[in-house]
């Protein structure tokens, strides 16, 4: 006998979310957020944006045409790095000579005692070599990579929202913010450091939905493998090559050789990923999670972010290595404060496996150099009129000065100066306040969206945020600037795009939907207003000194 019924009775859900809708089945939860995305405009979107950063960035790129802040250092170094493959000192009149367009000649031949590993200046040096020893061609390669990071940013909040207007949202407020704007148009490394942190990060988010992907087929289509996963470590070999974590191993090696201060962030994100594994495991219902995924995402991530970063990192000094005699020379038998390297350096030939052997022990008394000089007595205690405390730089408490011409009289071409006024010229790195204030309010919702939905996404820019700002404190008592504060507005601006994808979508459920669009829309349109406000600054454009005083907010901006 059977039984026929027009319509099977309803499944309910084991749960709804706090709106009210049913808990997603773990296959949906595994489902990356941008499938099913267009891919066409999710490409042309982001770089639409990025070609207008890029064309605000190398605008008058060239001026002024001298040597300014610390291209004096950078600019200067890969010029050599160029030459010679490594450092060497400068003589001392190497500005003067470089600004008259004098390019060579203009080293003493010794080996000099960098602040800073060698990638930045690399990435300088490609400008220098496409467009010679010249004010554009060393700054281009910041507004290349400056434009680059806002296209990396874009695509990787898309990915982390689903939402190409959430990923075009937070690349346009880094186009427009004043700290990476200015640093994007200067020699300096920081905006080298942003763009492989962005890169790194946005790898390890392309990671996470190339893992979850596959976990959401494995439990999709086999029930009985998905029993046999969780009787013991759940799906592993999988999951051991995992391209994307290498690549981005890759990328915070990359970071690490143009500033140490990246060490932190890969700490931090390399911990961060290994729980998001466990949390993965513990949600296909394995049994001890956490201890089982030490063993097998655990260790295999410490291999794809650490060592590949480490070896990546040591990479990036062949030219130390190549050159290692040289500054064995100079600094291995004792060097102001440093102590000699070491008896082994005395010897004969020692072969191909000990001449290496000897580079890379030279490279580590280097860097003991570097480190003490970073650390010890001579920066502590020194000032500088532009220094500031990390506490203030969420708000902006004290910009940095790079060039300044004042007191240009009103006969100046360009100048409307009236009444005995004058003009003058100013580059200030100084971010874009609507940005910045509201990072600061979108990071403290971000802290709390991630404390109270344990949202993972907001939990990694609060992370990254930190690990990025927090470290500067032990350094406070030697000269520290709002620049520095570079590494992390990329992810200052996708936690804003964040936490306006959830204004949206609360605005959508009220009664008044209006609401959230046209917050946002207001939001977008005030800080565009600014960056053409303060773009005159920002750039060394003329400017009375009423209009520039109208731009000073606050006196400690002077």
């Amino acid at each position: 006998m059977s039984v026929s019924v027009d319509h099977p009775p309803a499944v309910e859900p084991l749960g709804r979310t706090r709106e009210g809708a049913r808990l997603p089945l773990l296959a949906e939860r595994f489902r990356p957020r941008i499938a099913g995305a267009p891919r066409l405009v999710g490409w042309l979107a982001p770089l639409a944006i990025a070609l207008l950063a890029f064309a605000a960035r190398v605008w008058r790129l060239e001026y002024p045409s001298r040597l300014l802040f610390d291209e004096t250092y950078y600019a200067k170094d890969a010029w050599s790095l160029l030459n010679f493959g490594y450092a060497q000192d400068w003589l001392e009149d190497a500005n003067a000579q470089v600004e008259a367009g004098q390019t060579t000649g203009l080293w003493t031949g010794e080996p000099t005692q960098v602040v800073h590993p060698e990638v930045g200046k690399w990435m300088i040096a490609i400008g220098e070599h496409l467009f010679g020893m010249t004010s554009f061609g060393w700054r281009i390669s910041a507004a290349v990579v400056g434009a680059l990071t806002v296209l990396v940013l874009a695509r990787m909040v898309r990915r982390m929202t689903g939402s190409t207007t959430l990923g075009c949202l937070a690349g346009l407020l880094l186009a427009v913010d004043g700290v990476h704007f200015v640093m994007s148009r200067l020699a300096l490394l920081d905006v080298f450091l942003a763009f492989w942190l962005v890169c790194a990060l946005a790898c390890v988010v392309a990671d996470r939905d190339w893992g979850r992907a596959r976990l959401a087929r494995r439990v999709s289509h086999s029930a009985s493998a998905h029993t046999e996963d969780i009787a013991g470590f759940g799906p592993v070999r999988m999951l051991l090559l995992r391209p994307w974590r290498l690549a981005a191993g890759v990328c915070f090696g990359l970071a690490i050789g143009t500033k140490w201060s990246a060490l932190y962030v890969l700490a931090v994100v390399g911990v961060a990923v290994w729980v998001l594994d466990a949390l993965d495991r513990n949600a296909l219902g394995v049994r001890g999670a956490w201890w089982r995924s030490m063993i097998v995402d655990g260790l295999p991530a410490f291999v794809s972010l650490v060592l590949v970063a480490l070896v990546v990192y040591v990479l990036t000094w062949m030219g130390f290595l190549i050159n290692h005699e040289v500054f064995e020379a100079r600094f291995g038998h004792g060097y102001g404060d440093a102590p000699p390297w070491g008896s082994y350096l005395d010897g004969g030939d020692k072969g191909p496996l000990g001449e290496a052997w000897q580079a890379l022990r030279s490279l580590w008394h280097y860097h003991q150099m570097v480190y003490s000089f970073h650390t010890g007595d001579y920066l502590a205690g020194k000032s500088h009129p532009y220094q500031s405390d990390p506490w203030g730089w969420l708000v902006l408490n004290r910009p940095v000065g790079v060039d300044a011409q004042t007191d240009l009289p009103a006969s100046t071409a360009g100048c409307d100066a009236t009444g005995g006024s004058t003009c003058l010229r100013q580059i200030l790195i100084l971010g874009n306040p609507v940005i910045w204030w509201g990072g600061l309010l979108a990071l403290g919702a971000s802290l709390w969206l991630w404390i109270r939905e344990r949202d993972w996404r907001f939990g990694l820019l609060v992370l990254v945020v930190a690990s990025a700002w927090l470290p500067w404190f032990a350094y406070d008592d030697r000269p520290i600037f709002l620049f520095y504060a570079t590494a992390f507005i990329p992810f200052t601006c996708a936690a804003i795009a964040l936490v306006a994808g959830r204004l949206l979508r609360a605005s959508r459920r009220s009664r008044r939907s209006w609401w959230g669009p046209v917050a946002l829309g207001a939001y977008v349109a005030v800080a565009l207003v600014c960056f053409a406000f303060f773009f005159p600054i920002w750039t060394d454009m003329l400017v009375t000194h009423e209009e520039w005083l109208h731009r000073m907010w606050f006196a400690r901006w002077i």
